[in-house]
């Protein structure tokens, strides 16, 4: 996918290039007016580009106006303040750090760098399912949220134990923070903030210091209440996201990711429902999407804010402290 209007030109870097590294790389190189310059990894990387083991040379690189970070959840904000300070633009992969506290951090240098914009990665707000559901949602067609429901969980690999994802200190979290906090993301966009949590916290099956599987229900001061399971004990790959209205249903079953382990991505539509208490409808819509353009799409509209100098609008740093003191709820009331 590319934009009608061609970006300005930006010279670009990238610290982290495992696999989000490489698929951003991908993107960057299919977008008109961007350049790759740096690459900084801690294993020695080929490719069409500079490739350093210190940050530093990056962030002192007055050419590289903007930087990608892909890299584990507890480098982030620290990446994010240092870039910031050195007046680059920040693409960082979601948690923008693994507290409230430091997310507040990250807003501080916000307001210190103006004019200096910094994006959370949450790319599923941009997935065709969930850009119709969340249209269809509110056109009003079909009455208001009553309530949600979201299933996410994936198996792990093997060489897991040995990755920084097992480790509390650099993850902050297990499965709710490498894979819930997607969802979470979705309950906010669609209802708004939730201000009442309940929640178990699991540790049963791996016995780490971090939770394999999260079960918690949530509700809004409008009476809209979410419910979440994220798992990595599921042994295979689902995504679930079903919101129920006064006048029908929507509900997104799969997801098309770079893996191709959620099978594809379908979108139910039950509309014209009949008086309650009846459960039945007069048609059920049903379209199913094929191609994956939430990481272009995320990348083209943070080169559009900062070519427009806009406002961040998705996956901002207010988006980041709204799911993160979801988090916080939800893993004091888990515990």
């Amino acid at each position: 996918m590319t934009t009608e209007k061609q970006l300005s030109n930006h010279t670009l870097a990238i610290i982290g290039f495992g696999k989000m590294g490489k698929i951003r790389k991908g993107i960057l190189d299919s977008t008109p007016g961007c350049s790759v310059k740096w690459v900084c990894d801690t294993i020695p990387q080929e490719g069409n580009f500079r490739f350093t083991t210190n940050s530093d040379e990056i962030f002192s690189d007055k050419e590289v106006d903007t930087v990608f970070l892909c890299t584990p959840n507890h480098l982030n904000k620290h990446l994010i303040v240092e870039g910031l300070n050195s007046k680059k633009h920040i693409f960082c992969e979601k948690p923008i750090g693994i507290s409230t506290a430091e997310v507040r951090e990250v807003m501080d240098a916000e307001r210190t760098n103006r004019g200096y914009k910094m994006m959370a990665g949450f790319n599923h707000r941009k997935h065709q399912a969930v850009k119709l559901a969340k249209e269809s949602a509110d056109s009003g067609q079909f009455g208001k949220i009553l309530w949600m429901r979201g299933r996410y969980g994936k198996s792990y690999g093997p060489d897991f134990f040995h990755s920084w994802r097992a480790q509390k200190q650099y993850a902050g979290g297990g499965i709710l923070m490498d894979q819930g906090i997607h969802m979470l993301d979705l309950f906010l966009y669609f209802c708004g903030e939730f201000e009442e949590v309940k929640a178990i916290c699991s540790t049963l099956y791996w016995h780490l210091d971090i939770e394999d599987n999260v079960f918690a229900i949530l509700r809004n001061s409008k009476g809209q209440v979410a419910s979440l399971h994220s798992t990595m004990t599921q042994w295979r790959h689902l995504f679930s996201f079903e919101i129920f209205l006064e006048r029908g249903y929507i509900v997104i079953n799969g997801l098309i990711t770079p893996s191709g382990t959620y099978g594809k991505e379908e979108l139910s539509i039950a509309e014209n429902r009949t008086s309650p208490p009846q459960a039945a409808w007069t048609e059920e819509k049903r379209i199913t999407f094929s191609v994956d353009n939430s990481f272009q799409e995320e990348v083209e509209e943070f080169i559009r804010c900062i070519d427009s100098n806009s406002p961040i609008t998705s996956g901002n740093s207010q988006d980041a402290l709204r799911v993160m003191r979801l988090i916080e709820k939800i893993y004091a009331e888990g515990r």
